[in-house]
């Protein structure tokens, strides 16, 4: 019998979702836009992103932005009849996830030893703020805590007396990622091994992980890194630039580069102090300077089009309100309109995921967020249980 090549990789397995807010969340609308069919299982009042706004008819676009696709049912797992429930969703399920605070499932009589031993091919991932083991394990953890304390606040900003929280919840996402990574790896190595696995993810370990080459520059050098607005540590000239009327961004990775960039903006000369990459990075004051007074005299969308050209990386820096008229963006589909009501024009627009495979013709579908247990009655069924 030939197989559906159309079908989405993860077709047929099934998630049981118990986390809340965004890091676990965000893991979950991921597989589940790979195909999974995704269990929302949610606590008494729902997810906690159901009252954060702004809202839609009543509705919190927050959780419609990371809950679409998936089934809600509501148990309060320290209900016998709702225990019930749970694991008889549990014999059928491939992956269990959650981002409770460690011991919360223990207490609830579900631990590894546990599942372990009854759902043998159970395949469990849990986030938690700083994980599962170590002196800080029982330490609350929100996203800026993980940014402050994993170094990435410190090297984010304008100067060393100006720290910024980057501008997304990059603590939770980066452990979403690598939770999407971990039960990938989980999945591939059961279907080899026929046994599950638990995966223990710590938000702060996961913010260390992106951390890129700071830590490698400051071992090397002993200088600890700082922020720089928008300029890189090792790359110049890399970063904002003024302009006539604003600010645009150039990247100049390589010599090459560098000599195409100054023939474009006015045949500026190449001194000893600029002629490697290492020297511009230590005159990077004074060549911002020298380059700046060649921008100046132009404006930034006259710049633009000349680097555009010449295939020199360059861009303007798009508000969010640009962003969603980018050309790029629109012909790429990452933008999807989503409407509560098929009677009304659309209502908000959710991000797409950018997976574009070829067995895939259309990836511009939307499968709605769940009101909290709206899927009872077809989960109940779907597992067989009375």
């Amino acid at each position: 019998m030939e197989k559906n090549l159309n079908k989405l990789p993860l077709d047929g397995v099934v998630v049981l979702d118990l986390t809340n807010v965004l890091s676990g969340p965000f893991a979950t609308l991921i597989l589940s836009e790979l195909g999974a069919n995704v269990i929302k299982v949610e606590k008494p009042g729902g997810d906690d992103s159901r009252a954060f706004g702004p809202f839609v008819d009543g509705h919190s676009g927050y959780y419609i932005s990371l809950n679409r696709g998936k089934k809600s049912i509501e148990l309060n797992l320290k209900k016998k009849k709702d225990k019930n429930i749970f694991e008889k969703i549990l014999e059928k399920s491939d992956v269990l996830i959650d981002n409770f605070k460690p011991g919360t499932l223990e207490k609830l009589g579900y631990s590894w030893e546990y599942l372990s031993n009854k759902y043998p091919e159970l395949i469990h991932s849990k986030i938690s703020g700083f994980g599962e083991t170590g002196p800080f394990k029982d330490l609350p953890a929100y996203d800026i805590i993980v940014q402050a304390m994993g170094g990435l606040m410190s090297i984010t900003g304008t100067g060393k007396d100006n720290f910024v929280r980057v501008g997304t919840s990059i603590g939770d996402i980066a452990a979403s990622l690598f939770a999407v990574i971990g039960i990938l790896c989980q999945l591939i190595r059961r279907n080899t091994t026929n046994k599950g696995s638990k995966l223990d993810l710590s938000m702060l370990d996961c913010q260390v992980a992106i951390l890129e080459n700071a830590i490698a520059r400051y071992t090397i050098t002993g200088i600890v890194p700082e922020p720089m607005g928008t300029d890189h540590p090792s790359i110049t000239p890399f970063g904002g630039f003024e302009t006539k009327d604003g600010k645009i961004v150039i990247a100049i990775g390589n010599n090459k580069l560098f000599k195409k960039f100054c023939k474009v903006i006015g045949g500026m000369t190449i001194s000893k102090e600029y002629d490697s990459n290492k020297k511009r990075n230590l005159n990077i004051n004074k060549l911002r300077k020298r380059i700046e007074r060649y921008l100046k005299k132009k404006t930034s969308e006259y710049w633009l089009k000349q680097f555009a050209t010449e295939k020199i990386p360059s861009a303007k820096i798009d508000s969010i309100s640009e962003l969603i008229m980018n050309k790029q963006i629109i012909h790429r589909n990452m933008l999807i309109d989503y409407s509560l009501n098929s009677k009304k024009n659309n209502e908000m627009k959710v991000t797409n995921m950018p997976f574009n495979f070829n067995f895939i013709k259309n990836k511009s579908k939307v499968i709605k967020a769940p009101g909290l247990d709206e899927n009872r009655k077809d989960i109940l069924k779907f597992f067989g249980i009375d």
